[in-house]
């Protein structure tokens, strides 16, 4: 464990300072979900052309997160973090500022940027400060503030969205990162780098076959998630009859959800990590599966968001996973989990925006959300039939 952070209140008052800066990236990645009609209207584009912003914004992370992890690797984590949220925070104001479409698109690419490069070091940070039975669990409480933002800080976003314009949300999520900023700085413990840690170690992650097929199985197992939650608002006002200023109070429904499906993930990780990670996955598709009925009524959609939203419990399992077949490159590979994690925003959202632009019900979404839950669980089988393989 590491001395710097054996005091339990000093590791509860960094993991809180951490998890703000998840809070501000939870809020910032899933607010456009609420707002996606207010800022279709605004710029002038087609509700399903917003998609667009929400994959840009994703691709930033899988470009960013081994960018960043590469070119940090010299530097101490807390030094990089402190420059992550500073980035983190110019890219979201600038995006408030967007006055056209395609400068949006753009820099939510930018703002997306530092996004898995933060929260990969941050969970290394906590993990690194807690026994080897709770890492899971330590990353979940990091972890946790991208649930908060889902259940408090996205449903808020959205409700000033509405009331003073979607601008206000990104502002308030550029000021958020630069409190984060503030905060690290004072209250994650002061390390020096490590002396071994190069970019030609790190890179090592990118041909390490098991770190590979646990990013594929992120970016399809929870591609699922995002398939049905980027469509979820419009497709509830136009399949259920639910009305729009209801928008927030689904975010903040899937945001519980979330809240839940993290903490009991982390749990069933530090359990059994192997056997929790097929058990989630087969939930993932059964849940979403039944989005494409339950889409119909509203008393059944709304509790079943929340079922949605405890996909997320993957989240902890896989990345505690990573730290144990990544080897030296543990930067790179805490930062490609993420990076992994919203290639599956991109996947998802792109996926279903394609099966309802060809025609499909917008409850589809749930079906494509299912099938790609499939492909996760196959991912899962394939890499334990390998590693079996590799020991004969």
């Amino acid at each position: 464990m590491s001395a710097a952070l054996q005091s339990h209140a000093a590791r509860y008052r960094a993991e809180a300072a951490l998890a703000l800066g998840g809070f501000a990236i939870g809020t910032t990645e899933f607010v456009i979900m609420g707002l996606i009609n207010v800022v279709a209207q605004d710029l002038g584009v087609a509700t399903e052309d917003v998609g667009y912003a929400i994959s840009s914004y994703a691709l930033g992370v899988v470009v960013g997160a081994p960018l960043l992890a590469l070119l940090g690797a010299r530097l101490p984590r807390k030094t990089l973090l402190i420059g992550l949220m500073l980035l983190f925070a110019v890219g979201n104001i600038a995006s408030a500022l967007a006055t056209r479409f395609d400068l949006f698109v753009l820099l939510r690419f930018i703002a997306g940027l530092p996004h898995g490069a933060y929260f990969g070091i941050a969970a290394l940070v906590a993990a690194n400060a807690v026994l080897p039975g709770q890492r899971a669990r330590a990353v979940a409480r990091v972890m946790t503030g991208l649930t908060v933002a889902i259940l408090i800080g996205a449903p808020l976003g959205t409700w000033a969205g509405f009331e003073f314009g979607w601008p206000v949300a990104f502002i308030g999520v550029g000021v958020c990162a630069l409190l984060t900023a503030l905060l690290v700085a004072f209250t994650v413990p002061n390390s020096p780098p490590d002396p071994d840690a190069s970019p030609a170690q790190e890179l090592r992650a990118l041909v390490n076959q098991r770190v590979l097929m646990t990013l594929a199985l992120v970016a399809f197992g929870c591609g699922g998630l995002f398939a049905v939650f980027s469509y979820v608002v419009p497709t509830l006002e136009l399949q259920a009859g639910m009305p729009e200023s209801a928008g927030p109070w689904v975010l903040a429904i899937f945001g519980f959800g979330t809240l839940l499906g993290m903490l009991g993930g982390a749990r069933l990780a530090d359990w059994n990590l192997m056997r929790a990670i097929p058990l989630i996955l087969i939930g993932v598709v059964v849940v979403q599966a039944l989005f494409y009925w339950t889409a119909n009524l509203l008393w059944l959609a709304l509790p079943h968001v929340a079922l949605i939203g405890a996909s997320i419990a993957l989240g902890p399992a896989v990345q505690t996973r990573l730290m144990d077949v990544a080897g030296p490159a543990q930067t790179m590979a805490a930062s490609l989990h993420h990076a992994a994690f919203n290639l599956a925003n991109a996947l998802g959202a792109w996926l279903a925006g394609e099966a309802i632009r060809a025609g499909a019900v917008w409850s589809s979404s749930g079906l494509v959300g299912a099938a790609l839950g499939l492909v996760g669980l196959l991912l899962f089988f394939l890499d334990r039939w390998l590693e079996r393989r590799q020991r004969c």
